[in-house]
């Protein structure tokens, strides 16, 4: 076995921890808001000590700004990167955003996906950052559904309106169809899906 071989397993390990306790901490702000949660929230919901959450961020702040971060960036590039959303007609492609977008909301980042409403009390920095994000976000939509607009495949009262719409629906999904397993949780992505693309569907 050699050196490397082991020092990679303890890195994974690492990511794997790191990966956990920021989405625990984002689901905690999620649930609770920004200024209801501490650190001893995300050791108890962890079960681990305050103290080992120390060894990975100094503090609330930090590690709340690493969950915005890590979260923010990861759904972003899966939407970004997702082939379905970049290739085909545009409403082949808002198609498969909005089911993507759906399908980890409600199976990855239930509670999470609040984090991202961006509450007035929230601390400046971290508002900033998470509108960062969201704008980042969408424009994957808007990218697509522009160009729809542009070749007459949809038609729409108003751009901003029907984003602002799709993403508050988007944002009820986990309400909507968490509770729901197996095939009939899909069906029900499904038909939320369908339902959206209602909103560009020329008449």
């Amino acid at each position: 076995m050699t050196q490397a071989e082991p020092a990679g397993r303890v890195r994974r390990k690492r990511d794997r921890r790191v990966r956990q306790i920021l989405t625990t901490a984002a689901e905690l702000v999620g649930e609770r808001g920004f200024e209801a949660v501490s650190l001893e929230d995300v050791a108890e919901r962890l079960d681990v000590t305050k103290g080992s959450l120390y060894y990975y961020f100094p503090g609330k702040d930090e590690l709340i700004t690493a969950a915005i971060e890590t979260l923010g960036d990861d759904w972003s590039s899966r939407l970004e990167e997702l082939p379905a959303g970049r290739e085909g007609t545009p409403a082949q492609r808002l198609r498969a955003l909005v089911r993507e977008h759906v399908g980890i909301a409600v199976r990855e980042y239930p509670a999470a996906l609040r984090l991202f409403l961006v509450p007035s009390t929230w601390p400046d920095a971290q508002r900033a950052r998470i509108k960062d994000l969201r704008r980042r976000h969408d424009r994957v939509f808007r990218t697509v559904l522009e160009e729809g607009l542009a070749g007459g495949d949809f038609a729409v009262v108003s751009a901003d309106a029907t984003l602002q719409c799709m993403h508050a629906s988007m944002s009820q999904a986990p309400e909507w169809c968490g509770a729901l397993r197996g095939r009939a949780r899909e069906r029900a992505i499904d038909e939320l899906t369908d339902t959206l693309m209602k909103l560009v569907t020329p008449t």
